[in-house]
């Protein structure tokens, strides 16, 4: 078993950047070792190693030197209680083994689940570039539909925070706060950027186990997604990637078809690869609705709303109707893309919908 103690002379002797090259792989070789979180859901069967922190005591008598260590689970901190529409909102902090550093997570738990300590169904929301958790969690006004529907919301980080790369922090659309919900292959992103990793196992696995405190609020197969920007990029590819793993998806302003834009361009070519277009496919909502098991599809269950003031997608940064043929090339039943004039990229334009995309999970999520 590694410990914190263990790995004492690795913290004393290494830089603090150059640290996860040693302990990732130690880490590796635990996780195999490591008990799964179960669920019924076969999407949700995940392996994490746990962080530990160990303290040891030496104690002298009669000459003989006795030493004890004890050794602690490292999980979810609280960092604040809050509050919200008859619920209350956690803002929670945990170790990751997926980015190498303390990932921030908003959760919001309704009424429904803290008066009768029942498990509730749970929406995923993505933010978009530059955001953190708390950007839509104080602003998008989901909890007053979470909180009519009974349903919980985790609003997760867009990236890691604290890896310290070259250029992390020089542009606000590539780097720190702009993840793009991948698992990025190339140099030096590939140490910490794995927001796919992150989103779709670990952090379930974080929130839904049995370990977790909050595990006896949430239904872990119960579970939707959505998203805002380049967390409805998020949400849509997670989405069609892992069919099963969420009841359905909804979108605010996507970047729909991030091989043809600016935006996604700029970050597939950095964290995928220059050349690796073919790879690049398969983090795009319009490449993949039109795969095999996408095709004919009737039930897809999806929403997307675009407003029509939005300057990202008078720019050509969203491209829906990429999208939209997509879907009618390949068959797809059950996708409504919505245009709502004059609305624009922020959350005023969210927080006039919310309660619609809440709705959307709810009826898949059994609530309507």
């Amino acid at each position: 078993m590694i410990t914190a103690g263990s790995l004492q002379p690795l913290f004393h002797s290494c830089p603090r950047r150059n640290l996860s090259s040693l302990l990732f792989p130690l880490l590796n070789r635990q996780a195999r070792s490591q008990p799964s979180f179960k669920s019924s859901n076969p999407r949700f069967l995940v392996t994490f190693p746990h962080y530990y922190h160990s303290t040891t005591t030496t104690t002298t008598r009669s000459g003989i030197v006795t030493t004890t260590t004890t050794t602690a689970k490292m999980g979810l901190t609280v960092k604040a209680t809050i509050a919200s529409f008859g619920g209350k909102l956690f803002k929670l902090s945990h170790p990751s083994t997926s980015t190498g550093t303390d990932m921030a997570v908003n959760l919001y738990l309704p009424p429904q689940a803290l008066k009768s300590q029942t498990k509730v169904p749970v929406l995923f929301y993505l933010s978009g570039l530059t955001c953190t958790p708390d950007n839509c969690s104080e602003k998008g006004f989901f909890q007053h539909g979470a909180s009519q529907r009974g349903l919980a919301i985790v609003y997760p980080d867009t990236s890691p925070r604290g890896l310290n790369l070259p250029g992390e922090k020089d542009a606000w659309d590539f780097g720190e706060g702009a993840g793009f919900y991948v698992d990025a292959t190339q140099e030096p992103w590939a140490k910490g950027y794995k927001m796919d990793t992150y989103i779709t196992r670990e952090l379930p696995s974080v929130l839904f186990g049995a370990d977790s405190e909050f595990g006896k609020y949430l239904d872990a197969d119960k579970v939707s997604i959505t998203g805002h920007s380049m967390g409805g990029h998020g949400a849509l590819t997670l989405y069609l990637k892992n069919p099963g793993m969420y009841k359905s998806v909804s979108a605010f302003a996507p970047i729909a078809n991030p091989c043809e834009c600016a935006w996604g361009k700029k970050a597939f070519a950095g964290y995928l690869g220059e050349e690796n277009k073919e790879e690049w496919k398969k983090h795009d909502a319009t490449e993949l609705i039109k795969s095999e098991k996408w095709r004919g599809h009737k039930d897809a269950r999806v929403l997307v709303d675009v407003g029509t003031g939005d300057n990202f997608y008078k720019q050509g940064q969203l491209l829906p109707e990429n999208f939209e043929k997509a879907v009618k090339e390949a068959g797809v039943e059950g996708v409504t893309v919505r245009y709502q004039e004059d609305y624009d990229h922020s959350y005023y334009f969210m927080a006039s919908f919310s309660d619609e995309h809440v709705d959307h999970a709810a009826k898949y999520l059994g609530l309507l």
